[in-house]
């Protein structure tokens, strides 16, 4: 069979890892794949890459300019199309496409009229949002019926003078209802449950297929070396860890926090801190890392995973946590509690820093080895890669079957 991937990144980062790693399993079990992307890593040789510096530019200017996100980027999602009836794929697999680098009515129309299998995998919301990938931050859920005078204009897809919410809501719901052959993949039961909720895919095959991890490389290693390093000898050491801190990724918690432990506990900051004067002495920044190895010695030395994020349709990170015997304590909020199931650690109200420091300083006390096996064990069961990735495989060979 042959399948083709869309999504804004290959290679890197979360997603583009994902599409990495589907591209060459399926490879490996003698299929064909190619992935379209604007941004390949280094090395990736079947890659279509969409449009250019110069399209983009204006396709994010535009979107910002007319509140419009996916409705420019014309003529190089006319090449696409072309690229697509010369490869003649057997399923086309949807991520993201809210980057500025697509025509997203063309493309789902073009979908539609010939009747392609499709499967949209959910990293986050924005297929079934006007224009949100998140809401729960800003406890928005018109979604739920139709999206208009959207609160979060200024976030995400930023549109600087108009709201066009309830447009792109209605054409999604439109064009979608139009694609006859469609599977909504989502990353967490949370998120399935949220899906079945919205009138964009009320009529769409749903499943949860969990984000995978290589539960084979992220094992506990010694990291008494790493820890000297980083200054944290006889410290106990509570991780987090974020691409960038943010007030959505739980920035001011982590610095709220901060400020209650004690002599011998900091916490370790990996990602980029925008507000740097935000941090104290409790706080050890690290730079964000692309080093699969950088971040096992960081989970393989922490006494505690904490996630202090609100809004996670998976949490990846706790995942490889787990899957390095760390516990986890996390807010009970979106998907974060469905990752740190009993004896993994625990989730406590939205807000309550003082739970959450309880929680974590009863792991300390325990000792990490408590929970070890348990963490481990459920990263195994759950998240395991060429598990995760065999349902995909399956959904696609129930497509050409049928």
């Amino acid at each position: 069979m042959k399948v083709l991937q869309i999504n804004a990144i290959y290679g890197f980062s979360s997603t583009g890892k994902t599409a990495l790693e589907l591209n060459d399993a399926l490879i490996e079990k003698g299929h064909e794949s190619i992935v379209v992307t604007t941004k390949a890593s280094s090395g990736v040789n079947n890659a279509y890459i969409m449009g250019n510096k110069i399209d983009w530019l204006f396709h994010g200017l535009f979107s910002r300019l007319f509140g419009l996100q996916g409705y420019f980027s014309f003529i190089s999602t006319k090449k696409l199309i072309n690229f697509i009836k010369k490869e003649k794929p057997d399923v086309i697999h949807l991520r993201n496409l809210h980057a500025n680098y697509i025509n997203v009515p063309v493309l789902l129309k073009y979908i539609a009229k010939n009747d392609i299998p499709t499967v949209v995998t959910l990293h986050d919301c924005w297929f079934f949002t006007g224009k949100c990938c998140h809401y729960t931050a800003d406890n928005c859920f018109k979604w739920t019926e139709k999206c208009d005078n959207c609160p979060a204009l200024k976030k995400y897809n930023k549109s600087w003078f108009f709201d066009f919410s309830r447009k792109m809501f209605n054409d999604k719901k439109k064009l979608f209802g139009n694609i006859s052959n469609l599977t909504v993949v989502t990353v967490s039961d949370w998120l399935l449950g949220e899906v079945k909720k919205s009138p964009i895919f009320k009529n769409a095959e749903k499943k949860r297929i969990y984000n995978w991890i290589d539960t084979d490389k992220f094992v506990q290693t010694d990291s008494k070396q790493l820890k000297k390093n980083l200054g944290l000898e006889n410290k106990k050491v509570l991780l987090c860890v974020a691409g960038g801190w943010t007030k959505e990724k739980g920035f001011e918690t982590v610095v709220k926090l901060s400020q209650k432990l004690n002599e011998d506990e900091r916490i370790l900051l990996v990602g980029i801190v925008y507000d740097k004067s935000a941090l104290n002495e409790k706080i050890i920044n690290v730079p964000a890392t692309e080093s699969v190895d950088e971040l096992i010695g960081y989970y393989s030395m922490a006494d505690v995973f904490v996630q202090p994020s609100i809004q996670e349709t998976f949490g990846k990170v706790v995942a490889e946590s787990l899957s390095c015997g760390t516990p986890a304590v996390c807010f009970a909020s979106t998907a974060n509690p469905e990752l740190v199931k009993d004896g993994c650690g625990a989730s406590v109200p939205v807000g309550d820093i003082d739970s959450m420091l309880k929680e974590i300083r009863n792991i300390l006390d325990n000792g990490k080895e408590k929970y070890s096996t348990n963490c481990r064990n459920f990263a195994v069961d759950n998240f395991n890669k060429e598990k995760n990735i065999q349902e995909y495989f399956d959904l696609y060979e129930k497509f050409i079957g049928e």
